[in-house]
């Protein structure tokens, strides 16, 4: 961890797959899977070529449910309800998270490009509901993907921050470009897992606008407490 840097946050804003929980969990693997099943009923077409036209949209539009929204008027919901049906259960118990984010002092945010209902069940499976007073679910956004700049716009608005005094967390870095040029901190949880379809999200090296890097978000918010003071 670099020296400094957070004394001035008063809003942490997290990110929630592979961010609140580890990605060697796995669960988007079961969403990615649902994404292709989806794809392949709803434009009538075989699995391979179904999870090819599912990353295509992710790669054009940010997400697979943007794409399909823009080239085929897909209803939302539909998709979100059923992509988000999956089993929480390789997800662990994380006690230790939940003291390092009772001690970390501010407010706490949830943004993700998931369904609300998805980030309700991840918190309830975590028990850490009780330290986020806001989340900006995709519905929030107006259905506007990370890493759009238009999506943080409706993260300071839902949440009424002040990015200059705000830190973001995030497993894919390239979400964090937006938030660094708003004049948020950020932080990377870095992954092995590629999930971002070529657009370089992955790796040990951080790119400038990822002001602090760590592959354990528990571990990272512990050392953070420790040098405030507990």
């Amino acid at each position: 961890m670099k020296s400094g840097g957070f004394d001035h946050i008063e809003t942490w804003v997290f990110d929630l797959d592979n961010t609140l929980y580890p990605s060697e969990c796995d669960l988007f693997a079961q969403i990615d899977r649902r994404m292709s099943e989806f794809v392949a009923d709803y434009l009538d077409m075989d699995l391979d070529e179904a999870r090819r036209i599912q990353k295509q949209y992710y790669y054009d539009h940010g997400t697979t449910l943007s794409g399909l929204m823009k080239l085929h008027g897909l209803s939302p919901d539909l998709f979100l309800e059923y992509v988000h049906d999956i089993d929480l259960s390789p997800v662990p118990p994380n006690p230790q998270l939940n003291l390092e984010l009772d001690t970390l002092p501010g407010r706490k945010v949830v943004f993700t490009n998931g369904s609300m209902g998805h980030a309700e069940n991840v918190l309830r499976h975590l028990s850490i509901t009780h330290h986020f007073e806001v989340i900006v679910d995709i519905a929030a956004s107006d259905y506007i993907p990370k890493s759009q700049p238009r999506a943080f716009d409706k993260l300071l608005e839902h949440a009424s921050i002040d990015p200059t005094r705000s830190a973001m967390f995030d497993d894919l870095h390239s979400n964090l470009a937006p938030a660094k040029q708003l004049g948020m901190t950020t932080v990377w949880l870095k992954t092995h897992k590629d999930w971002s379809n070529g657009k370089g999200d992955t790796g040990s090296e951080a790119p400038p606008h990822v002001d602090h890097a760590t592959e354990n978000l528990t571990d990272f918010l512990a050392e953070l407490n420790g040098r405030r003071g507990r």
